[in-house]
């Protein structure tokens, strides 16, 4: 599957905890990064210095569902299970 053009959900719901080129300290939960283009696209999609978790994550039917809302809410989701205690 390929990313759904003007989405950008996996680059705003979750958290990163690693830097970003532009956000050292990383994102919360909920903030688009920095480096989401007006086209929703990651500006630094393939260089060095974009996290791994970002690169880890892959598109799918599953995470991405059928439209940018469904895909908010199933990372928001997962965000919640996996925060830390």
């Amino acid at each position: 599957m390929d990313c759904r053009p003007g989405c950008g959900a996996c680059c705003t719901a979750p958290s990163i905890s690693s830097p970003i080129p532009g956000m050292p300290q990383g994102k919360p939960a909920g903030v688009p990064c920095i480096q989401l283009g007006d086209d929703a696209r990651c500006r630094i999609f393939g260089q060095p210095g974009r996290p791994a978790v970002c690169s880890g994550l892959m598109p799918s039917t599953e995470m991405c569902g059928a439209d940018r809302e469904y895909a908010m809410r199933y990372l928001t989701r997962l965000e919640e299970q996996t925060r830390p205690a």
